[in-house]
């Protein structure tokens, strides 16, 4: 005797379970990671903070010296920067970097370490395991196991860097306002609020895109970290000088030796013409000029012989008021791209089979 089967009745039917429930599941299977994220964030934050009350400290007094050119000026700015800009943290590091950039340095890591380590596991353990399978037979979908799973870290890690962001521009920037660092440097573009959550969650996106990819935990994080360090690389070498805005030009100095204002620039190039407009070569250019300009008191010695023979420095760089801009397009074409790695990410679930 057979018996024939329809659908199943709505009253049957599991109910759904609540977004609210999802994300509480979410929370204590990822409170580890999450807790051990944000215990390294508070950590960075607080040695920035205590370190900027520091240098604001003794800033103040540098900045309100007056006249500046005096000897007892002098010689606070003098302190200032050893103390501060160049031998600060030094028993840490080890000697290896100053201070403004050991701590760059570190930070510029971190996207990687929070992103990579909390994505890439995110999903893969599930699927290497096989626990997924549980998860959608309890009233929760594929697109809605892998939302849950995916939308707390996300959004925590990204609101977190974006602090550390905050704070990292409040602390360094005694540093912009002596001359000393210029937000448009490779090492401290991606550091500030916006792009430093845009880098955030892209490392988070590809850790997450590389674990369903790959369905292990770490050949996703190895595969992951390798990823975001070559587009990290790309982005400073390559992209992010000249997708903005066309580079500036400007002329004057010498070889090594351009305009005082041009520092707080992105200098992306420089090249020397000669009398008939003709660029010379890096070796030519080294080498212009007798021998004893080198050994002149004149520190515009050499710029005063080009200018009278007729050769000229040429600079191309990008200007400070670019920054603002930079950081908006950059942390939008990051946010694009997290988002359709997400997406890849949440599709490839929905076609997996059982």
């Amino acid at each position: 005797m057979t018996t024939l089967t329809g659908p199943v009745p709505a009253a049957a039917r599991r109910p759904a379970v609540p977004w609210p429930r999802l994300a509480w599941v979410a929370w204590r299977q990822h409170r580890a990671a999450l807790t051990t994220a944000a215990i390294l964030l508070a950590a960075l934050s607080l040695y920035l903070l205590i370190l900027g009350l520091r240098i604001r400290s003794a800033y103040a007094g540098v900045s309100s010296c007056h006249p500046a050119a005096s000897a007892h000026c002098q010689n606070l700015t003098f302190t200032f920067n050893q103390s501060y800009y160049q031998k600060f943290a030094a028993s840490m590091f080890h000697k290896l970097v100053s201070g403004p950039q050991a701590i760059s340095s570190l930070l510029l890591i971190v996207p990687a370490l929070l992103g990579v380590f909390a994505g890439a596991p995110l999903l893969a353990r599930e699927l290497e395991t096989g626990t997924f399978r549980f998860a959608w037979t309890q009233g929760c979908g594929r697109l809605r196991w892998a939302l849950a799973q995916l939308a707390l870290p996300a959004i925590a890690l990204t609101a977190a860097a974006g602090a550390v962001g905050t704070l990292y521009s409040w602390y360094i920037r005694p540093f912009l306002a002596d001359g000393k660092v210029s937000v448009l440097q490779p090492l401290q573009f991606p550091l500030h609020p916006v792009t430093y959550a845009g880098w955030t969650l892209a490392a988070f996106a590809i850790g997450a895109f590389a674990g369903v990819m790959i369905h292990r935990t770490v050949p996703a994080i190895a595969a992951g970290l390798a990823a975001w360090t070559a587009l990290t690389l790309a982005t400073a070498i390559f992209f992010r000088a000249y997708y903005y805005e066309a580079p500036l030009s400007t002329s004057g100095g010498a070889p090594h030796q351009g305009p005082t204002w041009l520092y707080s620039s992105w200098v992306l190039s420089s090249w020397t013409t000669g009398p008939g407009g003709q660029r010379l070569s890096p070796a030519a250019a080294n080498n212009l000029g007798p021998s004893s300009l080198s050994n002149s008191p004149n520190p515009s010695a050499l710029a005063d012989w080009m200018t009278r023979h007729g050769f000229t420095q040429w600079w191309s760089y990008q200007p400070p008021s670019r920054y603002g801009h930079f950081q908006l397009i950059e942390g939008g074409w990051l946010l694009a791209l997290s988002v359709i790695l997400i997406a890849a990410t949440i599709w490839l679930v929905q076609r997996r089979s059982v």
